[in-house]
């Protein structure tokens, strides 16, 4: 049984600075890049990272500020994300709204569920960003998919606060265990 590491959208425009920062996206990414280069990654088979990709969302601009568009300064990983540590990328958003990295596919269309069972992975270590919109509904849909979930808390950013401390809440009664 495989497991990977998957990190939400730890993209420039969820950090500080970004169209849609969280307070905390920058001490995430930098904590996800150290767990990368430390002796801990080798429990993962696998790195896999999701990545808003907007081309045109239809009107998920109209509930948000322009944010992620394809190819842009917003939508490039945030630097401390260790790239050559990545197996694959996932890209969710292109012409609708899309919260869930099972709903992203890679280069090749490949969507991510079929991506990981594929390869046997049945554990996922979930981390990133923003807590109750992006992670949670990645873990939400993990766990329908099947998988084994713990979602690595202390790397993830919330919007505020109290709405991460309720997404992590509901994870953990949909299934998945907090780390």
């Amino acid at each position: 049984m495989a497991q990977a590491l998957i990190i939400v959208d730890v993209q420039h425009d969820f950090c500080p600075g970004g169209a849609l920062a969280t307070d905390q996206g920058d001490e995430v990414a930098h904590r996800i890049g150290e767990l990368q280069l430390s002796p801990a990654v080798a429990d993962y088979d696998y790195v896999v990272t999701t990545q808003d990709w907007h081309i045109d969302p239809d009107d998920h601009f109209d509930t948000w500020p322009v944010h992620c568009e394809a190819d842009s300064p917003g939508a490039q990983l945030h630097p401390a994300i260790q790239q050559d540590k990545i197996s694959a990328r996932f890209y969710k958003g292109q012409h609708s709204a899309a919260y869930s990295g099972f709903e992203g596919s890679n280069e090749a269309g490949q969507l991510l569920a079929e991506w990981l069972r594929d390869r046997g992975v049945s554990h996922l270590d979930i981390c990133g960003i923003a807590t109750h919109y992006c992670v949670r509904a990645t873990v939400l849909d993990a766990l329908k998919e099947g998988f084994q979930v713990r979602v690595l808390r202390d790397l993830c950013s919330a919007v505020n606060e109290d709405t991460g401390k309720t997404a992590l809440q509901e994870m953990q009664k949909a299934g998945a265990s907090l780390g």
